[in-house]
């Protein structure tokens, strides 16, 4: 799978901390990817060492006047090419709705452009709000990554994401193939290991087996505006990433 969105309808789970810190993984591995940051926060973008001057600078560029996907790629400092956010995405909801053309927006666009190749995967960092711009990344998706800190609110959260696709599934005519990532995993703390267990009950093979570690240096990364590799690389931080992404390989979840 070569387009790849990383959702979750809660925040604070290391959904932003997995976009930025696979994508510079691909990177290091000889496959920089495009990331595309979909979060109006714009933590992607900040951390990737891009800022959007405006939203003419973003996708929000693509469903005002149809404004080519690549015109917006700007290379970040860590390797991958990235299409920033802005605030000023937040109005995407109140000014164009949610007709199917809207929320395939996206889709339309880099399928037009023949943007994805055999080299360059697509990552998108999602709001994790259920609207226009979630919406364009799950329809534009080839497979979604889940990321689920270890603690019940953010398991919680995982079961209403499953269901949120579920429900998406009657329009889109697929199953949308996901993996469910174990983020901030404390093995000392037994809360991890419930969360562990009722995501493999419930989940099964489509639960990561790499487990991304309670760790200082990736915790402090984005205050540097640095990705782990940057900041730490021989952190375990670096090294859960580092696996992630052979994990992922390994299982074709990324062609």
């Amino acid at each position: 799978m070569s387009i790849l969105a990383i959702f979750n309808q809660k925040g604070g789970v290391g959904k932003t901390t997995t976009a930025v810190n696979l994508a510079a993984t691909l990177a290091r591995h000889g496959r920089p990817p495009c990331g595309i940051d979909l979060d109006p926060q714009a933590q992607y973008s900040a951390i990737s060492g891009v800022r959007a001057a405006d939203g003419d600078a973003t996708v929000l560029a693509v469903f005002q006047r149809n404004r080519p996907l690549r015109e917006l790629i700007v290379a970040s400092n860590n390797g991958a090419n990235i299409i920033p956010a802005h605030l000023e995405l937040s109005k995407v909801d109140t000014l164009f709705g949610k007709g199917y053309n809207i929320v395939n927006r996206l889709n339309t666009a880099l399928r037009a452009e023949n943007f994805v190749d055999d080299t360059r995967p697509v990552l998108i960092d999602c709001s994790p709000l259920i609207g226009v711009l979630a919406l364009n990344a799950i329809f534009a998706c080839q497979g979604v990554i889940i990321p689920v800190s270890a603690d019940h609110l953010s398991a919680r959260a995982a079961l209403q994401t499953e269901k949120t696709l579920r429900a998406l599934e009657v329009v889109l005519k697929r199953r949308v193939p996901r993996r469910y990532l174990l983020t901030r995993f404390d093995t000392r703390r037994r809360m991890a290991w419930e969360v562990h267990q009722m995501l493999e009950e419930k989940f099964g093979l489509e639960v990561c087996r790499t487990k991304i570690a309670e760790n200082v240096s990736l915790a402090e990364s984005p205050a540097h505006n640095k990705t782990v590799f940057e900041h730490a690389p021989n952190s375990r931080g670096a090294l859960d990433y580092d696996a992630l992404l052979a994990e992922l390989l390994a299982d074709d979840f990324i062609a």
